[in-house]
């Protein structure tokens, strides 16, 4: 199976650059699944409903969120009727929406997709790593879906690295998402599961992780807020992971980065 997760989408240029080269990366790079962070989407913070209709409509099969899942109110009811969006696993009991999802692909394959937040630098909220390690256990990879993606939205490298051993050999990839850089480290972890600690943002990376740099700058220098963070909308870059994986067991065989225009170095997979 072919997988292409992208980082969190920021803001109208990193949705439209998504939307716009979706159908395209399907077809070049033959791919079975596409997960995509919708978390920043919607001006920076969230998502609605219409954005991820079109985002699924342009060739996605799920959307993780993170810690900006429910900025949009108009959303919470949606996550209920909507199976492929997920939001954290490790909310509070009562939460709106769903922690994972079962994707059913059109040849009956089933990939597995997990959403969680990191605890380090954040609001702090149920453990994590017992989150997603119930989602697993409810679901073995290659005996009761045929690929897993966990999607763990954090702060701190060290905790994104731990939840990566914490998966291997029981997922097919796990990923980073939430500080918008994409990081040097796509592998495949010794068990077999694919990793990349950070996916980056599909964004302007002429920015402050996907913002206008006058307000981020503005309050580091001065201590002062004085506006909201507005994203930038220049041509975004979009960031991303591939990974190719074994009919059989489910596990990594091959992963690559995906980075695609704007303004960092491009590198596709070949096909």
């Amino acid at each position: 199976m072919r997988l292409l997760f992208l980082g969190d989408l920021l803001g109208r240029s990193g949705r439209q650059a998504a939307i716009d080269a979706l159908p395209g990366l399907r077809s070049r790079l033959m791919l079975d699944c596409v997960i995509v962070n919708g978390e920043n989407a919607a001006g920076g913070f969230g998502i609605t409903s219409n954005i991820a209709e079109a985002v699924f409509d342009a060739g996605a099969d799920a959307i993780t969120l993170g810690n900006h899942a429910f900025d949009n109110r108009e959303i919470i009811g949606h996550l209920s009727r909507e199976n492929r969006i997920v939001r954290p696993a490790n909310l509070p009991k009562g939460a709106p929406g769903r922690g994972s999802t079962l994707i059913d692909l059109a040849d009956g394959r089933r990939v597995l997709v997990i959403n969680a937040l990191g605890r380090i630098f954040m609001q702090p909220h149920d453990d994590p790593f017992a989150a997603v390690d119930r989602e697993l256990e409810a679901c073995p990879l290659g005996v009761a879906c045929d690929a897993a993606v966990v999607d763990f939205h954090a702060e701190a490298t060290s905790e994104k690295q731990a939840m990566g051993y914490w998966c291997d050999g029981r997922a097919s990839l796990c990923v980073g998402t939430h500080t918008h850089i994409p990081t040097a480290d796509t592998r495949i972890l010794p068990k077999g599961t694919a990793y990349q600690t950070d996916a980056g943002m599909c964004g302007d990376y002429d920015s402050v992780i996907g913002m206008d740099k006058e307000e981020p700058l503005r309050r580091f220098i001065t201590g002062l807020p004085s506006g909201r963070f507005e994203p930038k909308i220049g041509e975004a870059t979009l960031c991303g992971v591939f990974v190719e994986t074994d009919d059989t067991t489910g596990l990594a065989v091959r992963t690559e980065p995906v980075r695609l225009k704007g303004l960092l170095k491009e590198t596709l997979p070949s096909v």
